[in-house]
């Protein structure tokens, strides 16, 4: 019985999370690049515009494999809310197609 109570005390610990001004604007992207390694996932966040011939990248966050399937997790469970809601989310057919490796090394970190 005690080891229940110390599993839900522990289960309704809280997070107390700081959200700087700048971090709360966000940064636009409409591309996302994703590599990894053995131990981590690489996803940078890119804003490219309309002709032009550079992109640059806005943010690169990394992650645990762990992380990064917790991610991907969190995401389909947020786009079946959304769909839920607002319709099914319609994809692009002619979407621009890039190298995979973006002028650099696939899968390193």
């Amino acid at each position: 019985m005690s080891n229940k109570k110390e599993n839900n005390n522990s289960n309704n610990k809280k997070i107390n999370i700081e959200l700087s001004e700048e971090i709360a604007e966000g940064k636009y992207a409409n591309l996302a690049m994703i590599a990894h390694s053995n131990s981590e996932f690489v996803i940078d966040f890119i804003r490219l515009m309309p002709g032009l011939p550079k992109a640059k990248v806005k943010s690169r966050i990394i992650l645990t494999p762990d992380h990064a399937k917790r991610l991907l997790a969190a995401l389909q469970e947020n786009i079946d809310k959304y769909e839920a809601s607002y319709g099914d989310i319609k994809q692009a057919e002619n979407y621009p197609k890039f190298p995979m490796n973006f002028g650099g090394t696939i899968g390193e970190a």
